[in-house]
């Protein structure tokens, strides 16, 4: 059963996260499995986890508590919101491997824009170094197996975030999602320990070099996701 894509534009985020938990709610083993790509006016959401120390100074921007896993993010115009609504039981692989599948599905869609995607171990997202975004060099702090050792402190030296993850899993089946930063305001990314992490850098298409649209990113992150969230 393929993914069926739904292009809202900008949306009301309270709103768009009770819809997706009314979907989850009532859905059969037969319902489809939704992708919902969007945008959002400027709010901060606060996860599961969020320590209300690391929102510093929101000034006049809504703050919403939100049930996804992580910390505070920003969401606000120029950002590409995907929001994959995805039966993990029929589609046949678990939570982690989700999570893998959404973060190639973005470093995909950089690679289509010429950017070098990374992942940091012990810290969902997607990275780019600040100084050469389009350098395929392995990160020394990548994901690596370890035998029996914990994950090691995420290291963000000389690396942006460009794309945030945030998911919620319940009755098997995921909402909440990803962001991409295209060409937005990153000044409120600076009011808050983004993810948690005190003074980890934020950055978009823009600021990197990449000159595009919203429509064009969520168009490439959309069909991306698509293919990699199949069965």
């Amino acid at each position: 059963m393929s993914i069926e894509l739904r292009m809202l534009g900008r949306v009301d985020y309270a709103a768009t996260v009770q819809s997706m938990q009314d979907y989850t709610a009532t859905r059969t083993p037969d319902s489809a499995d939704l992708l919902l790509i969007c945008e959002h006016a400027a709010l901060y959401t606060q996860g599961l986890a969020g320590k209300s120390d690391h929102i510093l100074d929101p000034g006049d921007i809504p703050v919403v508590a939100t049930n996804r896993g992580g910390q505070v993010t920003f969401h606000g115009p120029g950002q590409v919101v995907a929001y994959p609504l995805v039966d993990l039981q029929r589609a046949g692989y678990y939570v982690k491997e989700y999570v893998y599948r959404v973060e190639e599905a973005v470093i995909r869609t950089l690679d289509h824009f010429g950017v070098t995607g990374h992942r940091v171990a012990g810290a969902p997202g997607i990275y780019v170094r600040l100084e050469d975004p389009r350098s395929h060099a392995l990160l020394a702090q990548r994901p690596q197996k370890r035998e029996g050792t914990a994950a090691p402190t995420p290291d963000f030296e000389g690396l942006g975030k460009i794309a945030a993850l945030g998911i919620k899993v319940s009755r098997h089946c995921t909402y909440h999602g990803v962001a991409l930063n295209v060409d937005m305001d990153l000044e409120p990314f600076g009011r808050i320990n983004p993810c948690g992490y005190a003074g980890l850098q934020t950055v978009d298409l823009s600021t990197i070099g990449v000159s595009t649209t919203w429509e064009e990113a969520a168009q490439v992150l959309g069909q991306q996701l698509s293919m990699r969230l199949a069965p």
